[in-house]
């Protein structure tokens, strides 16, 4: 090798074969790909757009790799150069073969989840959906990556020396990673079984840890809780397999509110209960299926009025409570003042005593 270096006529022809190429094959991509472009415009399904998006990289870099090895072809180098670029030729294709498949897997995970959107009103489908395509792509990212270094690995020779020395006592190396591992498997676990029994899934509306938010992003060690005032709450996956917490849409996403009042006993509850009625009415955030004024409670001074209703969502839910404990709150005030909460007390007028003289 140390020769053909030295040999500066015969390396500065190389490199220039080299270059040359390298050149001849970004153009020709560069021509494929706007060839593909302008018959990608032509055609209505969006799968051509994501094949041409994630795609383009790689297929690159594959047609440069083929193109420098078929131009080292002719030069007659050394047993060591040639030896040696086959080596490097060799986990630069591994390498962009990982890179490809890892590109085949988002492009499949895209196609499928261009039929299933969460815009949607009613997007519990298309919900289960994007948490069991998310999960099992980063599972295939996991797996495709780990069988590339191992690959590479395997194309020098005192690797696989190591390697046949370590599966000599594969039983003591098992029980190690194991112990190392646990921690990386259980998440594994942990990830596969949220994909399939789906516990929770993105976008659904949850509390945890005490605060209410909507699952961000789902990965193999952690999930991301965007809550309501938009800081991210990262909780380990494993947590929601070991502890409990609340999903709000686990199975449809409306969801009931709730309105407390505390008034005087002389309120009337049946203009109460009308005059809910008619702020439901009123407003779009209701949905018109559940509607109902009671008497909850009551103590030595007030009595409990809950105002009960529903929404579609958490989200809207929560601005029709706010809504609704207004407008009752200014309906009272305006008609019957005298029923707002208020403490009450007897004061008895003493008695006359007789005046006692000096």
């Amino acid at each position: 090798m140390w020769e053909f270096l030295s040999d500066w006529r015969l390396l500065g022809e190389f490199v220039i074969v080299m270059a040359a190429a390298v050149c001849a094959a970004l153009v020709l991509h560069y021509v494929l790909v706007r060839a593909l472009a302008v018959l990608v415009k032509r055609s209505a399904p969006a799968a051509d757009d994501l094949l041409l998006k994630h795609l383009r990289g790689p297929t690159r870099w594959v047609i440069v790799a083929l193109a420098v090895r078929m131009a080292t072809e002719p030069f007659g180098l050394p047993p060591t150069v040639e030896e040696f670029i086959k080596h490097v030729f060799s986990i630069v294709v591994i390498a962009l073969v990982a890179w490809l498949l890892i590109r085949i897997a988002h492009v499949l995970s895209d196609i499928v989840l261009l039929r299933f959107t969460v815009d949607a009103r009613d997007n519990l489908v298309a919900r289960k959906v994007h948490t069991q395509v998310n999960v099992l792509r980063r599972i295939a990212v996991a797996v495709i990556i780990t069988v590339m270094v191992a690959a590479i690995l395997m194309t020098f020779p005192r690797v696989r020396q190591l390697g046949t020395a370590i599966l000599a006592s594969a039983g003591i190396a098992g029980i190690v990673l194991g112990l190392a591992a646990q921690k990386t498997l259980g998440n594994l676990i942990a990830g596969l079984q949220i994909a399939f029994t789906q516990p929770m899934r993105i976008d659904d509306v949850v509390i945890v840890e005490g605060e209410w938010g909507r699952i961000e992003e789902i990965t193999l060690m952690y999930v991301v809780v965007r809550i309501w005032d938009l800081r991210r709450l990262v909780v380990p996956i494993t947590y929601f397999i070991e502890h409990p917490f609340q999903n709000w849409t686990r199975v449809t996403a409306d969801v009931l509110g709730t309105v407390f009042l505390h008034v005087d006993y002389t309120v009337p509850v049946a203009a109460v209960r009308a005059e809910l009625t008619r702020i439901l009415e009123d407003t779009e955030l209701w949905d018109r299926k559940v509607n109902v004024l009671q008497v909850t409670n009551t103590s030595e001074w007030t009595i409990e009025l809950r105002a009960l209703m529903s929404a579609a969502d958490a989200s809207i839910a929560w601005n029709l409570r706010c809504h609704v404990r207004e407008k009752l709150v200014e309906f009272i005030q305006n008609k019957y003042p005298d029923a707002l909460p208020r403490l009450r007390a007897e004061f008895e007028k003493p008695q006359n005593q007789p005046v006692k003289g000096p």
